[in-house]
């Protein structure tokens, strides 16, 4: 009986021992299992996740941000005015190569030039520019008043985003045979010269505030003012589109004694060979061209985060000293170390800039608004 007995528990502490050997290898077996599922679960969610933001239909994504963050190929936009197209040129190469290495991203250029009223009218109607390049600020203000570009847009960019800018220069013929040495020869009885259509023009804009400028600091009234300058503008045979086309009719066509021009596309022309005489006058105008992202497209395309860098770019000295081998004056002297980029430029003893007559809202209004002075110009002139 009590080998019987033993024999009962033996076999009752074996069973215990198979059934804690069972319920181990069970559970050792379901830990597995929960764990391969955990992990093949993980990689779904990742998959998913990832495809939603391939597809942008994450709603706090912006559409700038996935195209940076995906490194698809970005496509910007440039439009500008005439005479900035070489030193865009060479700049926009740069920042492609600077962007790749630093982003691994690639982005390439579609650019636009022509007169500045007509680039201004298609990016109102329609050309979707991501940066505006334009000879004055009244066409960037247009660009705002169509609710194309937010207000404020000055501080975006150092300098109050002006990122070029020159002076008028008068351009003679060879050995100056006229004897022209300043604004107010241009209304000689014995002068025909050049300049391109305000109406089209912001360089033609310039031209003319140059010769109003001249007329004032010199002491002229505005009666005595507004009388020089129709008597100039007598002197005009021909309106251009542009300041590119002005020139061509000037060295190309041998139209007129004189040519009034931006000092940069003068030195342009020189660097291609060109002969062309000009001075620098004493009493002259500052040029200045701001830049400007184009908000409301920018947005629409995806293409924010790149064309603000490449704005911010135009500022370093790196593309600065390709728009002063164009002709261009330096933004900032500072920003040019090399004293013979800039040793080209004459100083100017009495420049005067927009500010001064108003700003280029009250300028508008008082000399290129249809019905204003140039237009009562053009009315009592011979053309």
């Amino acid at each position: 009986m009590e080998f019987g007995k033993h024999q009962v528990i033996e076999r009752a502490n074996n069973r215990d021992r198979s059934m804690k050997h069972f319920f181990k290898w069970t559970s050792l077996k379901r830990f597995v299992s929960l764990f391969v599922m955990g992990v093949g679960l993980t990689f779904a969610i990742a998959a998913c996740s990832g495809n939603a933001g391939d597809t942008g239909s994450s709603g706090s994504t912006s559409n700038a941000s996935n195209v940076s963050n995906q490194k698809q190929p970005v496509e910007i936009s440039l439009v500008s005015f005439a005479v900035t197209k070489e030193a865009h040129d060479a700049i926009i190469p740069k920042f492609v190569e600077k962007w790749k290495a630093e982003h691994g991203q690639d982005v390439s250029f579609t650019q636009s030039y022509g007169g500045s009223g007509s680039q201004t009218r298609a990016v109102i109607d329609g050309l979707e520019a991501d940066v505006v390049h334009l000879p004055l600020a009244l066409d960037t203000n247009k660009l705002v008043k169509a609710g194309l570009i937010e207000t404020g847009w000055e501080k975006e960019a150092p300098n109050n985003g002006i990122v070029s800018k020159s002076v008028a220069a008068l351009v003679t013929r060879e050995g100056n045979p006229k004897n022209i040495k300043s604004f107010e020869d241009l209304s000689r009885d014995d002068v025909k010269w050049i300049t391109a259509d305000p109406k089209t023009s912001g360089i033609a804009r310039w031209n003319f505030l140059a010769l109003w400028n001249s007329a004032i600091k010199t002491g002229s009234s505005d009666a005595k003012a507004q009388e020089f300058v129709t008597k100039a503008y007598k002197n005009v045979p021909v309106l251009t589109k542009d300041a590119r086309e002005a020139s061509d009719v000037f060295l190309k066509q041998g139209q007129g004694d004189a040519l009034i021009n931006y000092e940069n596309e003068v030195l342009l022309a020189q660097a291609k060979g060109e002969k062309a005489e000009y001075i620098i006058p004493d009493v002259n105008i500052s040029i200045d061209n701001p830049i400007a992202v184009v908000d409301q497209y920018v947005d629409k395309r995806g293409t924010r985060e790149v064309a603000e860098a490449f704005v911010q770019f135009l500022y370093t000295p790196e593309a600065q000293a390709e728009f002063v081998k164009v002709g261009f004056r330096p933004t900032d002297d500072t920003v040019i170390k090399e004293k013979s980029l800039t040793a080209q430029f004459p100083s100017v003893k009495n420049l005067g800039t927009v500010k001064e007559y108003g700003g280029w809202s009250d300028v508008q209004k008082k000399f290129f608004d249809d019905g204003a002075m140039f237009d009562q110009i053009q009315a009592g002139s011979n053309r």
